[in-house]
């Protein structure tokens, strides 16, 4: 894609570039994908493993998998939404982690939100991302 995002972390917001996001992705007229939330399940119908950090693991692979399809990179995403079933500090941390590896210091807009389920009993995080792509 070669639109640019302009990325803000303007001074009357807390600066969240510190901790791998930005408050504020402004994108100029182009074609936006809405990539479905992505879950730890496998195109081989594999069940989700236990930990978490496995889930996020297979949610990322799911992630990468979209941005392809799509001849996008993290670069390119615009927003992300991080659904987690059990949100405290220790498991945002987990998920965060290998959500910052697979932005390799892209920081699109990011919202953390804690929710009771997802799609399946066992699931425990959930990720949807907006995406900007070629017209």
């Amino acid at each position: 894609m070669s639109a640019s995002i302009d990325r803000m972390n303007p001074p009357a917001l807390p600066d969240t570039g510190k901790v791998g996001y930005s408050q504020i992705s402004i994108v100029r007229p182009s074609a936006l994908a809405f990539v479905s939330g992505q879950v730890a399940w496998r195109p081989d119908g594999t069940p989700p493993p236990a930990s978490l950090a496995e889930q996020t693991a297979i949610v990322v692979e799911n992630l990468k998998g979209a941005l392809e399809a799509l001849q996008a990179s993290t670069d390119d995403i615009v927003q992300m939404r991080i659904y987690l079933t059990d949100l405290r500090d220790d498991t945002q941390d987990s998920a965060m982690g290998g959500i910052l590896r697979f932005l390799d210091g892209a920081q699109p807009s990011l919202t953390g939100i804690g929710v009771a389920a997802l799609a399946g009993p066992d699931l425990q995080i959930e990720v949807e991302m907006v995406v900007q792509v070629a017209a």
